[in-house]
């Protein structure tokens, strides 16, 4: 199924705080505790949530908002940044290659209209189903980031992926 993605619409808040704090559907490898419930609306209400740093995406496949996506904005240097990019995906659609697809259209767009060489994104030593679809989606593991995040009550390891804007000759 070829997968899409849209905006945010102001009917998608209580879908994307269900995906960011509900246990049950954020994952094993995204519960990080409760979240404020008017974050989202604030987002919304500041700038729809495509602001210049931080923005979210719906991913679709067919009529199905399967999850999102969204890119932050990580400085390099005094005058160079990349974007950092993360999705969840709504567990009743896991596993069909929606990440994945997500992830090379999230690519694409961002080189299209940026001037940045550089989206990276991370994910725990342990899921290796993201790192499967960071691969997959053409991203390239850069190394093992120790002790980089803490979640359910322990420090844990990391993976960071990268591709640049040159990767994209050899097919994204």
């Amino acid at each position: 199924m070829t997968i899409t993605l849209r905006p945010v619409e102001e009917a998608d808040l209580p879908y994307l705080h269900r995906l960011t704090s509900d246990p049950d559907s954020t994952g094993d490898f995204q519960w990080y505790g409760w979240l404020n419930p008017h974050r989202l609306r604030r987002g919304w209400e500041d700038d729809g949530l495509l602001g210049d740093d931080k923005s979210y995406l719906i991913i679709v496949a067919g009529d199905d908002d399967v999850g999102f996506l969204a890119w932050t904005k990580v400085p390099t240097s005094r005058v160079s940044y990349c974007w950092s990019i993360g999705l969840i995906v709504a567990p009743e659609h896991r596993g069909k290659g929606h990440g994945t697809q997500a992830q090379k259209l999230i690519v694409r767009y961002l080189f299209d209209h940026s001037t940045v060489n550089r989206i990276e994104a991370s994910t725990e030593v342990t899921n290796v189903a993201e790192q499967r679809a960071l691969e997959k989606a053409g991203f390239t593991r850069e190394g093992v980031l120790r002790g980089i995040g803490f979640r359910a009550g322990q420090w844990r390891d990391g993976v960071l992926y990268s591709v640049i804007r040159s990767d994209l000759e050899r097919g994204l």
